[in-house]
C-alpha cells in the first residue's frame, strides 16, 4: 500500500483569526478558503510540502448529527484546548517558539526536554487548539 497523511482537520471558531495565526505566525501559505452557507474552510501547509496540509473547519456543521449541546460541548473543550490538536517538527525549536511568543501566541509549554527523548513545546491557536512542535535531531 502507498497511503500518506494529506490533510488533517482543526476546528476554528473565528475564520479570519486562525488563517492569520498559521500564516502570519508559524509561517504557513493558505492554500484555499472555501465558504459555503456562512461557514469556511481554510486549508494551509508548510511551504515546499504541497502534500501536507491541514483544514482549518468549523467545530460542528449543522445538519451533521451534532446536537446543540453537544456543539456547545465541542466549543468549550476547544477553548481548554482539550479537544483537538497537532504535532508539528522544527530544526529549530528555539526560534520557533521565539516566533510564536511574538506573534503573541498562548504559551502552554516552553522549550522543554521530555522524559520520552524529545524536545518541544506547546502553545495554543486562536481556537484554543494544542500546537505541540517537537525539535527534529
Amino acid at each position: 500500500m502507498d497511503i500518506t497523511i494529506h490533510a488533517s482537520l482543526l476546528p476554528h471558531t473565528d475564520p479570519d483569526a486562525s488563517p492569520a495565526f498559521y500564516r502570519d505566525v508559524l509561517g504557513f501559505e493558505v492554500r484555499d478558503d472555501v465558504g459555503c452557507e456562512g461557514m469556511r474552510w481554510i486549508t494551509v501547509g508548510p511551504p515546499g510540502q504541497p502534500g501536507t496540509s491541514i483544514v482549518l473547519a468549523p467545530p460542528a456543521v449543522p445538519g451533521c448529527g451534532v446536537t446543540d449541546e453537544e456543539r456547545r460541548m465541542i466549543v468549550e473543550m476547544m477553548a481548554k484546548g482539550t479537544y483537538a490538536g497537532v504535532n508539528l517538527a522544527t530544526r529549530d525549536l528555539d526560534g520557533t517558539s521565539a516566533r510564536l511568543r511574538a506573534g503573541d501566541a498562548e504559551v502552554v509549554q516552553e522549550p522543554t526536554e521530555q522524559p520520552y527523548g524529545a524536545r518541544d513545546c506547546a502553545f495554543r491557536d486562536p481556537a484554543g487548539n494544542l500546537v505541540r512542535i517537537q525539535e527534529l535531531r
